[in-house]
C-alpha cells in the first residue's frame, strides 16, 4: 500500500501551501488534503483533470507529444499546479496527477520540483503494484 501522507508531506510543507490531490489517470481521488481551504478540492481537482486532459489532447492534435505539467493563476491570488507521471497502458496503472493550490506567494517553484519527484515516487509504487 502507497503511503501516499508521507509521500505528500514535504509539498504540504512548502510555503503557501492550501490543498492537494493525487488522481489516477481515469480522474479518480487516490489522495486528498483539503485541510488549509474552504475549497472542495477533489471537485475542483476532478474540474482541472478534465482540463489537463483537454489540453494533453490539444497538444498530441498539433503534433507534439503528451503535456508534463500546467500552471494556471487566478486574479485574486492562487495557484493551481498539475503534474503528471507514469505511464498508461492495459497492463500499467501507474499514470498519476498531482493537483495543488497555492497562494501566489508562495514558494510555487520549490512546490513544482517537489511535484516532480513525488509524482515519479508515487508513479514508481503504483507501478510495483
Amino acid at each position: 500500500m502507497i503511503d501516499f501522507n508521507a509521500r505528500m508531506e514535504k509539498l504540504r510543507k512548502v510555503n503557501g501551501y492550501l490543498g492537494s490531490a493525487v488522481l489516477n489517470y481515469s480522474g479518480e481521488t487516490l489522495y486528498i488534503d483539503e485541510e488549509n481551504t474552504g475549497a472542495d478540492i477533489g471537485y475542483a481537482a476532478a474540474i482541472f483533470n478534465d482540463s489537463f486532459r483537454q489540453i494533453n489532447e490539444a497538444s498530441l492534435d498539433v503534433g507534439f507529444s503528451d503535456i508534463a505539467s500546467f500552471e494556471t493563476k487566478t486574479e485574486d491570488g492562487h495557484v493551481f499546479l498539475m503534474k503528471s507521471a507514469g505511464n498508461q497502458s492495459d497492463e500499467d496503472y501507474s499514470k498519476v496527477d498531482i493537483f495543488c493550490i497555492f497562494r501566489d506567494d508562495g514558494n510555487i517553484a520549490l512546490a513544482k520540483m517537489i511535484m516532480d519527484k513525488s509524482s515519479q515516487v508515487i508513479s514508481n509504487e503504483l507501478a510495483q503494484l
